[in-house]
């Protein structure tokens, strides 16, 4: 399916703490993004930092920003201009100077030379985080600082307007150039985005409009600062998102908050007014991850193993140098095939998940693939662009290498962020985490003093119990059997009913009105008679 085929929608939910984004592409979940309202650095922030040590032997230096591990700034991330960019940088915080139009600049930072030649010990810096920290690595910096925008990138310190590859027509690279070159200001380079094109200068002009604001502000905000301190922040997860991906082919995005809501029509209005309409406030009752089947997809996504279809499943492995997925063929098996195309068509499958799976996981670094072996080249080729083109939706930076002759495939996927890991597996209901169950035969001990509780302590006037069908037999066997010894002892209502899809020891109690009575017990490793006690609090609020 093409790319102009394909319908895209978000979906936003929104907590307290956090704010989850998935991206569904046809009903299927293709990213999700998670941000806490606690999280400290983001891709793009900006920050005035100390540098704290110089490391030759890396020709690199660590940068104090607040963080508990210390920034780090490579050579090459100092950009030609570092010079002139620090010099502006130490006028400002003293000064207060904010204009960069008359900026005289120095030499250039050369290609090859020494980081101790650029910076010193001590010194205050501009630096905007690259990629946030992973793991236990401190978040990586440069100095060479941006503004992303819309249509438009906006690179202080500079004079090159660029255009993206993406925009293929001669003409229109032609007009975008000489219309941009026309509205940017004095000593600010600008890069094309593909989003520009067939944009006006109107739409051009109100992007670095708001770009020019942001660095305006972050100056500002360098006069008097102390380090470490930020002083420029990136957009939120919604907004960002929305910058990169809002097009045409969005049909709806679904927020279900009020304020969510009300920042997302004001940016759709901002950028892309026609769109406004796909901005939907969602405010059923069920959850909104579960309602558009976001939840559902997580938990059989996610995980060790990945079912995909046909049998075919992925082992996926995550390591702190690189990740590893091991297609496997399962049960899939055509008889009206050749062994080399059943490999071939469980490959094909599996390379269509596996780039959905980059993407859902943000999985970056190194990435081995250890497809079913091919033994035909012109197979393995017809694989290899397969996953060329499985994977040209994926905005992120990557390189795709060719199987080699063990049917090993490698690609390379730009990290610059934690790779997402959702839990997918849930505590056992029977044990709930401990690994130890109560002993089986202390089942009726258990269930006579609750019943006991619940009628003469809590005045219940009849109860059902729901059991397992293996309980249910035991407790209705011979005559008397136990549930006629208490319906004798405790002159009351008590109905039995057998629940196929209970565990053996599972068991729960409901009133004359079917509402489940919740009681409240924990969990021990001391599993004695003392156990079988419930605790003296009880709810009412479900039902089954």
């Amino acid at each position: 399916m093409s790319e102009t085929q394909i319908t895209k929608e978000l979906v936003v939910t929104t907590h307290q703490n956090e704010v989850q984004v998935a991206l569904m592409e046809d009903k299927k979940l293709m990213e999700i993004h998670r941000e806490k309202s606690s999280m400290q650095f983001s891709v793009g922030d900006i920050y005035l930092g100390k540098v704290k040590k110089i490391m030759p032997g890396l020709n690199a230096a660590f940068v104090d920003v607040g963080h508990d591990k210390e920034a780090f700034l490579h050579y090459l991330d100092l950009g030609i201009n570092a010079r002139t960019v620090n010099a502006f940088v130490s006028q400002a915080i003293t000064t207060g100077k904010r204009s960069i139009s008359r900026v005289q600049y120095l030499d250039e930072v050369p290609k090859n030379g020494k980081i101790s030649d650029v910076i010193t010990s001590g010194q205050q810096l501009m630096v905007q985080v690259a990629k946030e920290p992973i793991s236990t690595k401190g978040p990586r910096v440069t100095t060479e600082i941006s503004f992303a925008g819309r249509y438009l990138v906006l690179v202080p310190f500079s004079d090159k307007v660029t255009i993206s590859q993406k925009i293929r027509s001669g003409e229109e690279r032609k007009r975008l150039k000489t219309l941009v070159q026309g509205i940017k200001p004095r000593n600010f380079g600008v890069i094309i985005r593909t989003n520009a094109e067939g944009h006006n200068a109107d739409e051009l002009s109100a992007d670095l409009d708001h770009l020019r604001y942001k660095w305006d502000t972050a100056v500002e905000n360098l006069f008097a600062s102390k380090p470490p301190v930020r002083i420029s922040q990136e957009e939120d997860c919604i907004s960002s998102l929305l910058r990169e991906m809002l097009n045409d082919s969005f049909q709806a995005i679904h927020v279900d908050t009020p304020e969510a809501f009300k920042e997302v029509k004001s940016f759709v209005h901002l950028y892309s007014p026609e769109q406004e309409n796909i901005v939907k406030l969602y405010n059923d009752k069920q959850p909104i991850f579960e309602r558009f089947g976001v939840s559902k997809q997580i938990k059989s996504s996610f995980g060790k193993v990945v079912t995909v279809r046909s049998g075919v499943y992925l082992i996926i492995e995550h390591t702190e140098a690189m990740h590893v997925i091991d297609v496997n063929s399962g049960n899939r098996v055509k008889s009206s095939q050749t062994p080399e195309e059943n490999a071939l068509n469980t490959n094909l499958i599996a390379a269509a998940e596996i780039a959905r799976q980059l993407r859902l996981r943000d999985m970056g670094g190194i990435i081995c693939i250890d497809f079913v072996d091919l033994h035909d080249a012109k197979n393995r080729l017809a694989l290899y662009r397969a996953m060329e083109e499985f994977m040209k939706n994926d905005k992120t930076k990557h390189t795709i290498l060719p199987l080699n002759k063990f049917c090993v495939m490698q690609i390379t996927r730009q990290r610059v962020r934690q790779a997402t890991v959702i839990e997918t597996t849930e505590q056992c209901p029977t044990c709930r985490g401990t690994g130890k169950v109560k002993p089986p035969i202390l089942i009726e001990d258990e269930l006579n003093n609750t019943l006991e509780f619940l009628f003469e302590k809590q005045g219940e006037k009849g109860v059902t119990i729901m059991v397992h069908p293996f309980v249910y037999a035991y407790l209705k066997q011979g005559f008397p059997s136990i549930l006629m010894k208490w319906r004798w002892k405790y002159r009351k209502c008590i109905k039995l009913v057998s629940k196929q899809s209970y565990h053996l020891m599972e068991h729960h109690f409901f009133n004359k009105d079917m509402d489940e009575i919740i009681l409240w017990s924990e969990p021990s490793d001391d599993l004695s008679d003392a156990e079988t006690e419930p605790k003296k609090k009880s709810s009412r609020n479900r039902k089954r």
